[in-house]
Parts: C-alpha cells; structure tokens; sequence
C-alpha cells in the first residue's frame, strides 16, 4: 500500500537573524545544538532543539493525515533519533530541518509498513479461522506475508478492492458499499468470490 507523505521543509525553518546594533545574532541555531548533542551529550542543547521542532514535527504530520496522537509519539521518536544519531548529522549536505524532516518521514513510513504486515496477518488469519493452529507446520510470518501478498494481485480489481477496504482498511461492509457505490449484495458476493480464490491459493500454509 503506497504511502502519501510530504514534509514542507519551508515550514521547519530556523528563526531569522535579528539585528542589533551592527552585528546580527542568530536567534536559533540548529546546527551549533546538534553539535553539542553530538559532542558532549549536551542535554541543554537537545531541550532547546526538541522544543523548537517536536511541535513542528507533529503540527506537519496530522497535516499529512497523522493522529494527534500518533504524530505525538512519531515526533518524539524522530527527536530521540536526532538525540541517538546527531554525531552523524552534516550541515554541508543538508539543513537541520531537511535531516530532521527525513528521519520524521522515514519513521511515519516505517509505522506504515509495520501496519500493512499486520492487516496482510490479518487477511491470513480470517482465512484461517478454521483451522487448528500446528506450531510444527507454521510459516514464517514473513514468507506467509509475502504469500498473502502474491495471491491478492490475482484477484480481479473489483475483489482486490473489496479486500483492501473490508480487510485491510477496516471498513465495514456498509461502509465499503457506500464508497465503491456498490450494492451491499455485491460487495458480499465480491468478497466471497476473493477469499475463496485467496484460501484455494493458501491453502499449502494452513
């Protein structure tokens, strides 16, 4: 499942200069804290930075479509990386905002994908309902996974969608009728027709 995520780097910006007198001094320098992270472990610094970008951070992500909550928990764990990984950052091939920004999208990509593993068990699982578990024949979650994930793209587009809604999206029958302005007998005929082929094609891993 395709994730669309963006950060507007523009929007994470370190504050302006100001001038006083004849000198200009920075309001807010990214760069000098994230050297003393980096240096020392310079709790002072790592305060300053969390309290500048972890709004940021989480105002752009429930912008993307994140929870708050989520974006909550993505936010600080991008600044704990910042914290873990600051003697890795260089200012000469990106801005503190664009580092900070790509290790927040690739955490959000990262929740993605672990929520997409869990939805294809899911799928596995409804397909296995009846079957009694047997600890001495089970699959690797990821082979099994990644059997799912084979025997999903021979459905007809009309059932893969079905699937995707009913299964891995969590809607209701209703609810996926209403958004393919479908007939509720037809999404039920769709889903029978595909969770028959998905089971016929698993049937080896139950």
């Amino acid at each position: 499942m395709a994730v669309a995520f963006a950060f507007t780097v523009e929007q994470m910006r370190e504050a302006p200069a100001v001038a006083r007198g004849d000198r200009f001094v920075a309001l807010f320098d990214p760069n000098a804290l994230i050297a003393a992270i980096a240096r020392s472990g310079d709790r002072a610094a790592f305060a300053e930075l969390f309290d500048h970008f972890a709004p940021r951070v989480k105002g752009l992500l429930m912008r993307g479509g994140a929870s708050a909550e989520l974006a909550e928990e993505i936010a600080q764990e991008t600044l704990l990386s910042v914290w873990r990984k600051a003697a890795l950052f260089d200012p000469a091939k990106a801005s503190a905002s664009t580092w900070i920004a790509t290790i927040a999208r690739n955490q959000r990509i990262d929740i993605a994908r672990r929520e997409t593993r869990s939805r294809l068990s899911q799928v596995y699982e409804i397909l296995d309902e009846e079957a009694p578990e047997r600890p001495d024949e089970m699959v690797a979650g990821a082979q099994r996974e990644a059997r799912v994930k084979a025997a999903m793209t021979e459905l007809s587009a009309d059932q893969y969608r079905v699937v995707e809604l009913a299964f891995i999206e969590g809607f209701s029958h209703q609810d996926v009728a209403k958004r393919l302005a479908s007939p509720l007998g037809t999404v039920k005929s769709r889903l029978r027709l595909a969770l028959s082929h998905l089971r016929g094609k698993l049937e080896d891993l139950r």
